[in-house]
Parts: C-alpha cells; structure tokens; sequence
C-alpha cells in the first residue's frame, strides 16, 4: 500500500473556514482530480460533510470517511473508526494509491503516523483567515520539486505553485 497526502494551503497554512473550502482556484481543483482519480481518498466526516451533497461520494474514487461515531454511514462509501483500521483494511492494497484529503485532525494523524511516502501540496499565495491549518512537518527529511505554477489570472483569485514531496 502507497499513502500519499493531498492538500492545499493559504500562506497561513489555513486549509478551511467554517467546514468549508475558502477559496476558488479552477486548476488546483483539476490538479486535485486528476490525481486523486480512480485511486482510495481517505477523508474525516466533517470534510466529507463539507462536500456538496451533489458531489459526494467523489466519482471515480473508492471513497473511505472517519469518523468516531459508530452509526455514522455514507452511502458508497467505507466507513471507519480509525486510520490504522484503515491501513490495515488496505495493506495489500497495490493497484491504488491511498490518499490522505483531510481535513485538520486526519492530516495530523496521517503524518503522525509515518506511512506517507508522497505529498502534493499546493502553496497559495494568499491569506483567506482560516480555523483549520495543515499541520507542520520536517521539510527536511523529504525532497521536492515544483510540478505546478499557476500565476493570478480571470479564473484564479490567487497565485499557487504544486510541490510533490517525496522521500
């Protein structure tokens, strides 16, 4: 099993306002499914319930939602109690990639837990006033290199670049 983390933050690292997606950025969110595209996104229940309701489960993804309350259900999804649960349910996993989407507490976890090789973070060049940040991590013990560059423009409010980070 491969786990990968997905993300996108402001320049404060906020990810979310108010269980919501702050921005408008058209090519991060084609960035966003095109890699996450028939692979596993591994999302906690209040980012999936930030997902419009016609949008949800994220097509052409095995869809898995985390969540601590046992009766939680969400149809076409996989639902557990835990992230090691979830690994262990996908260790033998090896045609698809396991991608961490968030939010806040599950990108904490994920990265606590020493099983990401891949990271695509995507740095936007502006402050939006968040509740929920990205975590920090070691830069250090992870190379990188720039895969996106999208400047301002009609569509994009603001700059971003796309890092992958690998170890």
């Amino acid at each position: 099993m491969k786990v990968a983390l997905i993300v996108a933050i402001d320049s404060a690292r906020g990810i979310g306002k108010n269980n919501d997606l702050m921005w408008h950025l058209p090519n991060d969110m084609k960035f966003f499914k095109e890699t996450t595209q028939n692979h596993i996104v591994i999302m906690g229940r209040k980012n999936y319930d930030s997902i419009p309701e016609k949008y949800r489960p994220l097509t052409n993804r095995l869809n898995v939602v985390l969540t601590r309350n046992t009766d939680f259900q969400a149809p076409g999804c996989k639902v557990f109690s835990s992230l090691e649960s979830c690994f262990e349910y996908f260790k033998n996993e090896i045609e698809r990639k396991v991608f961490i989407i968030g939010g806040g507490e599950i990108y904490k976890m994920a990265l606590a837990s020493n099983r990401i090789e891949e990271m695509f973070i995507t740095f936007i060049d502006k402050e939006y006033g968040a509740d929920t940040f990205f975590p920090d991590f070691d830069e250090t013990q992870w190379e990188s290199e720039v895969i996106l560059i999208q400047n301002r423009d009609d569509k994009h409010e603001a700059s971003f670049i796309t890092k992958k980070y690998y170890r």
